[in-house]
């Protein structure tokens, strides 16, 4: 009897994996751009520092379609850092890619989504972010480490300048985004992106106001000694000095973020975006975290092992397992493959 209904279950099982069909559309294709679209919005939603990213290219795609009509996308994603901080409500679609002269910075991100209904639902994702190298020119600027002494002085000199021509309020730095040099005649030529937010002076102490109202802006500064500093700020998207500056988009304050400086020269994407699940994630694994409930909604080899950080949303069930073996063993054969598919896609920037 025992043995019947082990074989009923069997079958009912192989049932179930045979309308699994794993899809392999154009990268270019509308249905892959609209899952890369959702998968950029939330990947700069879950990044507390530094710039937003657009989505470069799409390397490849696979969509499992499930029998309740359900379908997980699974997407290998390039992206380029924007010129726009994660606080500025610019939406991502006007700002702009930095150039490869000005030291390129590059995300490489899988991620796996689910759609119900038409809505895109972000289930896991794991990224890596490095500089790209190529077509780097003599006399280019050099992406200066966002520790180095020499531009968080010039950043000190020129918050000091701006502080100067503004009477009614006093800022202090709450991030800096970007450092650079180039060598000039004299000296070091700075450019320095930090942001800075209104603060409470007591003497030569400055505290960030802990006020949601608080006025909050990116400035760039330039020079050597001297430093020309134009700001803008994120509560208006309104210029606080240059009245050449433009601004779109809709006004949205965006949330106050800690102030911290690290020995490396650009900011990272996050590693993940629950803090709840950081001792669940190892940098040294190459295994993945499953974040799924239920790993028949992934497609083979759906994620890779070239990274260390993951995320989930909750509520999730959690297990640490190699998820390669974990397809293998619930999807099996799920369905047949479409034909090669077209991809990577098209370069949108470089």
């Amino acid at each position: 009897m025992n043995l019947l209904g082990f074989t009923v279950a069997l079958g009912l099982l192989a049932g179930i994996r045979a309308q699994i069909n794993v899809l392999r559309p154009p990268c270019d294709s509308p249905e892959a751009e609209d899952a890369a679209l959702a998968a950029q919005d939330y990947l700069n939603a879950q990044h507390n520092h530094g710039y937003k990213y657009a989505w470069n290219r799409i390397e490849d795609i696979k969509i499992n379609t499930m029998p309740d009509g359900n379908h997980t996308f699974v997407l290998e994603l390039d992206l380029l850092e924007t010129d726009c901080h994660v606080l500025d409500p610019t939406p991502v679609a006007n700002c702009t890619v930095r150039p490869k002269r000005l030291t390129a910075v590059e995300g490489d991100c899988d991620v796996v989504l689910k759609r119900v209904s038409g809505v895109f639902t972000v289930t896991a994702f794991k990224c890596k972010t490095e500089e790209s190298t190529e077509d780097l020119c003599l006399g280019c600027p050099t992406l200066l480490p966002l520790n180095h002494t020499g531009g968080l002085d010039f950043v000190q000199a020129s918050l000091t300048a701006l502080n100067n021509l503004n009477e009614n309020v006093t800022y202090t730095v709450l991030e800096v985004g970007r450092m650079s040099s180039t060598v000039v005649s004299g000296g070091a030529m700075y450019r320095a992106e930090y942001v800075v937010i209104e603060a409470n002076c007591i003497n030569d102490t400055c505290v960030p106001l802990n006020d949601s109202m608080a006025a909050r802006g990116i400035c760039i500064a330039e020079g050597q000694q001297n430093a020309t500093v134009d700001c803008k700020m994120f509560s208006t998207l309104m210029p606080l000095m240059d009245a050449n500056s433009t601004a779109a988009a809709e006004p949205a304050f965006p949330p106050v973020v800690a102030t911290h400086k690290h020995g490396v020269r650009h900011h990272k994407l996050t590693a993940f975006h629950n803090p709840l699940l950081s001792t669940l994630l190892s940098a040294e694994s190459v295994e993945v975290v499953s974040v799924v409930s239920n790993l028949t909604d992934i497609a083979p080899g759906s994620l890779s092992a070239s990274d260390a950080s993951d995320s989930a949303e909750m509520p999730i069930t959690l297990q640490k397992r190699d998820l390669s073996a974990a397809i293998v063993e619930e999807v099996g054969q799920a369905g047949p493959m479409s034909p090669v598919p077209v991809c990577p896609g098209r370069v949108r920037f470089f």
